[in-house]
């Protein structure tokens, strides 16, 4: 979808900006969100794994991906999350489904990982 620029490129300032945006976005995270800060420190012990036990680039990128599409669906989670809270902490069946919905998208994720990890990395183990 077009922006108030049409189709061409943004110019560098929208960039920064955007780009400040989503820094500011995952800082929000870090600071509210202790279930990003535990997946945080748990891609700061994996990722230097996935980097040495990744046989190839492809292999590497496998493993590195799938810790960080936890993080990024943890983001969407935490903003879903934001959105509802915005409306009130009274309790509403659509508002908790929602919730759970976010929650389990995150689930799915981890257990994304656990797949990948195992079927990368368990034929060679075992």
């Amino acid at each position: 979808m077009a922006d108030e620029t049409g189709h061409l490129p943004r110019r560098p300032a929208r960039i920064l900006m955007a780009t400040r945006w989503s820094l500011q976005g995952l800082r929000a995270a870090w600071l509210h969100e202790s279930s990003f800060r535990l997946e945080v420190y748990l891609l700061a012990l994996l990722a230097p794994l996935a980097l040495w036990l990744g046989a190839d680039g492809v292999e590497r990128a496998l493993l590195l991906g799938s810790c960080l599409l936890v993080l990024a669906v943890e983001l969407l989670n935490s903003a879903i999350e934001a959105v509802i809270e915005r409306y009130g902490p009274e309790h509403h069946e659509l508002a908790g489904r929602a919730k759970d919905m976010g929650s389990a998208a995150v689930f799915v994720c981890m257990v994304n990982v656990l797949l990948v990890w195992g079927l990368l990395l368990g034929p060679r183990w075992f």
